[in-house]
């Protein structure tokens, strides 16, 4: 059975796919499109955009011309991370639906707790006003799950001081060598399931001289072992390529790693260059 089948369950018992396609970077047109359509029509169930990627567009037509039933794929978009308003967020949840143009989403998510060029800026206030309208599309039934991305154990405190639906998603930056030990633990033990973007270090540790060991040992490429690592962990990776040959490798994952080299790559220092580290986070 192809790990592409298997699913996580949610806090909520939504069913959610073990392995996720992301599409942060491909470009809206062509790329989203023929990327998202080659993904699903090779077993990929799951698929993670973001009003911010501002390729909805093309994800949704992908989607919809799929002549998968709508059922069988799992959707994710988010809240532009400046939004910190009710209406707002209301409103932007709004577009994304307009321009997926399908009837429900499967994951919303607040993309960040603070506006991207204001990393680390206090916002508490703003991100009980957003969680609001979350819960608000959750109750009525235009959303699955709601959860939220990039937020540290301090961000998540004050969501659940304030909710009444608590967060079921954190998708964070993980990959071996950096892996928010606080942030996955803490999401973790309060019923979150973690999700990895850049499982791959947006490609920078496929070199890595210990894991390009290991995955000789297993018969493997890098960016198999690095996507294996994370659901060994007990985290949903989502992986992004706009090559085919890629997108249909990185879903060979039917392998196991030992509990010993699963302690080799827990143990080994960041497999990156760190440079693009949220440094709010770890």
């Amino acid at each position: 059975m192809s790990v592409l089948t298997e699913t996580y369950q949610l806090a909520n018992g939504v069913q959610i796919p073990k392995v996720g396609f992301g599409t942060w970077q491909i470009p809206n047109g062509d790329a989203a499109y023929h990327s998202v359509a080659t993904a699903l029509k090779n077993g990929y169930r799951h698929i993670d955009t973001a009003k911010a990627y501002g390729n909805e567009k093309s994800v949704g037509q992908a989607i919809r011309d799929s002549g998968i039933d709508r059922k069988e794929i799992f959707v994710t978009s988010k809240l532009p991370a400046e939004i910190k308003t009710y209406e707002g967020a209301l409103k932007a949840f709004d577009e994304t639906m307009a321009d997926l143009d399908i009837d429900y989403l499967d994951l919303y998510i607040i993309h960040a707790p603070w506006p991207w060029r204001e990393t680390g800026k206090n916002c508490d206030q703003g991100n009980i006003e957003a969680w609001k309208a979350l819960e608000k599309v959750y109750k009525d039934g235009r959303v699955r799950a709601i959860g939220v991305s990039n937020f540290a154990v301090r961000d998540l405190k004050n969501l659940f001081d304030h909710s009444e639906v608590t967060p079921m998603v954190n998708q964070i930056q993980y990959y071996v060598g950096f892996t928010e030990p606080k942030i996955t633990s803490y999401s973790q033990h309060h019923g979150l399931l973690v999700e990895a973007y850049s499982p791959l270090a947006t490609g920078q540790m496929l070199n890595n001289d210990h894991v390009l060991k290991l995955a000789d040992k297993y018969g493997v490429t890098t960016a198999q072992l690095a996507i294996r690592f994370c659901i060994e962990n007990g985290t949903l990776p989502l992986p992004k390529s706009v090559t085919p040959e890629h997108i249909i490798s990185n879903k060979e994952l039917d392998f196991t790693i030992s509990p010993e080299d699963m302690a080799e790559l827990n143990d080994l220092a960041d497999t990156a260059d760190g440079n693009n580290h949220n440094r709010t986070q770890g």
